[in-house]
């Protein structure tokens, strides 16, 4: 049973990178017992197939790059996801120092805008503010940016 838990961890892992965390959490879903569960870890862990770090950066890019998500949000999905605090903070700060968070929001706002340079009115103003705090961006930085698109200055 261990080696089919091995064999298991391993096609999830072939599939995209994983927290231990999570890796547990699917392993003892599809029915695998914990001994079972530990020895697999224990293995993967051993061969560097399952890297708690390497995870954390994958992570971290697929939030900023595809999902166009802020600092905050980046944390609580690494969080979610169990990696520790001090490796998701490493992850988090090597991600972030790699791009231009200036550039990030205003994507984000442009893939909310959908080609639009213009806010319509005030309460598509407060639509997509809720929205680009709920993506982890800083308030001040969501607002300064509104207001650009918005015409005051």
């Amino acid at each position: 049973m261990a080696d089919s838990a091995y064999i298991a961890a391993l096609k999830m892992l072939g599939r995209r990178e994983l927290s231990e965390h999570q890796l547990r959490q699917r392993l003892s879903r599809r029915g695998y017992d914990e001994a079972s569960i530990d020895e697999a870890i224990a293995r993967l862990l051993r061969d560097r197939s399952l890297d708690d770090e390497r995870a954390a950066r994958a992570m971290a890019r697929a939030e900023t790059s595809f999902k166009k998500r802020g600092k905050l949000r980046v944390k609580l999905q690494l969080a979610a996801a169990g990696i520790a605090p001090a490796v998701a903070q490493r992850a988090i700060q090597e991600t972030f120092e790699a791009l231009d968070a200036d550039a990030l929001l205003a994507s984000a706002l442009q893939k909310r805008l959908r080609g639009r340079d213009r806010i319509a009115d005030d309460r598509e103003f407060q639509r997509l503010y809720r929205y680009l705090i709920g993506q982890g961006f800083e308030p001040d930085r969501v607002l300064a940016l509104l207001r650009r698109h918005k015409g005051h200055d």
